[in-house]
């Protein structure tokens, strides 16, 4: 059992929790795939989807998931709540509780958010992403993917290229991917590398080429230009060039490697076209592995919530 009222990161996940969390994900796919979307395990429970940035990806597949578990999902934009009056985070947390909310999924501009709401919310906490922090649940569904392509994560080369800096996914997925057993290589322009990254377990390659050399996993990362300010690379055309993944430079990975990236994908400059549609592609596989994980989250921290009344 998943011994945790929250899911905030994978900084502190063990091995054991983080394998339990995608088998658990496993069989949740396995449901979805035989059209099995009315599953018990939430019934009569409340979601509250409560995100201070936009989203389209992440919100529906929480909302889905919640759904499909049995779950009353209510949606709640930070620009039509009271929180455009001027209420504070943890004041919103105290109302939600009141109102008996049994999880709160939260995605935050500022990092650190989601534990500063957990740590006043009797309900359980999701972070759905907050600042450049982390991004737990897209790492899992990454790391799921992974898992089914190679039947293991321990061992594995995952080729990171992209901007890294203000990537909350990068993060999670070095987190969640070192502990598993698995090598995380990175490479950006300098000016995207976020210091001390290495400290973290991460190789720092100096090429392209170095860091897809025999790679399993190629996963590209959106250019977050709403994170950052102009100056950290000439141009889209020159960081296409350069740090974009294209046929010639997947060849010099493994030649059974798949392709990921968390989306929304700027096609002809993270990837081009043709490696976006190739058959190594794994986006689509991505965004249903994500309804998977979101629900094995949802399943697992109600069963501690039930396990501790």
């Amino acid at each position: 059992m998943l011994k945790r009222k929250d899911l905030l990161g994978l900084i502190d996940l063990n091995a054991e929790e983080l394998t339990e969390i995608l088998d658990v994900a496993a069989d949740m796919k396995r449901h979805l795939k035989a059209g099995d979307k009315n599953l018990p395990y939430l019934k009569g429970k409340t979601a509250t989807i409560l995100f201070y940035e936009n989203s389209t990806r992440t919100r529906t597949s929480f909302e889905l998931a919640a759904k499909y578990l049995g779950a009353t999902v209510i949606n709640i934009a930070a620009g039509t709540s009271s929180v455009a009056k001027g209420e504070t985070l943890v004041d919103t947390g105290k109302t939600l509780d009141a109102q008996l909310n049994d999880f709160l999924i939260m995605r935050h501009p500022m990092g650190g958010a989601p534990y500063l709401l957990a740590k006043v919310a009797k309900a359980g906490v999701l972070n759905a992403g907050d600042g450049m922090n982390e991004h737990p649940t897209q790492a899992l569904l990454d790391m799921l993917t992974m898992r089914e392509t190679f039947g293991k994560l321990d061992g594995l080369k995952v080729a990171i290229v992209g901007d890294i800096k203000h990537s909350r996914v990068a993060k999670s997925n070095l987190f969640g991917l070192k502990t598993m057993g698995a090598e995380v290589r990175m490479f950006a322009p300098e000016t995207l590398i976020p210091k001390g990254i290495d400290k973290l377990g991460a190789k720092l390659c100096k090429t392209k080429e170095e860091a897809l050399d025999g790679a399993d996993v190629v996963m590209g990362l959106r250019i977050q230009l709403e994170r950052q300010q102009a100056g950290n690379f000439p141009s889209l055309n020159e960081y296409a060039a350069f740090y974009g993944v294209d046929g010639k430079s997947l060849k010099y990975a493994n030649p059974n490697a798949i392709v990921m990236h968390p989306g929304p994908v700027n096609r002809g400059v993270e990837l081009t076209g043709k490696v976006i549609d190739h058959e190594k592609s794994r986006i689509e596989e991505q965004v249903f592995s994500g309804i998977a994980v979101r629900m094995a989250a949802l399943k697992l921290l109600n069963d501690y919530r039930e396990y501790t009344k």
